[in-house]
């Protein structure tokens, strides 16, 4: 059911959240601490995601949903988060958003546990960072995380 709910609110929302300047980047529908949550991970190519984008996003599909009625009647939360900087990479899509950024692997096994480095490519087998000593192709099997190296 969790899977069905996710897709058919991504399904109805995606071109909602276009119309207002938005990509619908993920969505979430899974049990936490306080019940059911459906979470809404909202993107902006052009600048970072504020809170009040996600307190537009929120209050504009708020009433589609209550149509909708994705859960059947079952109660659950409704957030809207931007996706974040420090979010993992794991999807093509997370990988493909951070193509030529530059990334901190931790890997599972081998010589090197972690590795700095921007990505310049990467396929559904493995991922390829250009680092300070050059290319560096990784098997994405053996990535433990990887995400953005945020500087401040």
């Amino acid at each position: 059911m969790q899977g069905k709910v996710a897709s058919m609110v991504e399904r109805e929302l995606t071109n909602v959240i276009e119309t207002l300047g938005f990509e619908l980047y993920e969505v979430e529908y899974v049990k936490k601490q306080n019940g059911m949550n459906l979470t809404l991970f909202i993107t902006n190519k052009d600048r970072p995601v504020t809170i009040e984008d996600c307190e537009l996003v929120h209050r504009t599909v708020d009433p589609i949903l209550d149509e909708l009625n994705p859960t059947s009647d079952a109660s659950y939360y409704l957030n809207v988060s931007s996706i974040g900087l420090d979010r993992p990479l794991k999807s093509d899509k997370d990988f493909n958003r951070c193509l030529n950024s530059e990334v901190i692997v931790k890997l599972y096994a081998g010589k090197e546990k972690e590795i700095i480095g921007n990505i310049k490519n990467f396929s559904d087998k493995e991922i390829i960072l250009e680092t300070k000593n050059g290319e560096v192709i990784l098997d994405r099997q053996n990535i433990a995380l990887c995400k953005q190296n945020i500087k401040f």
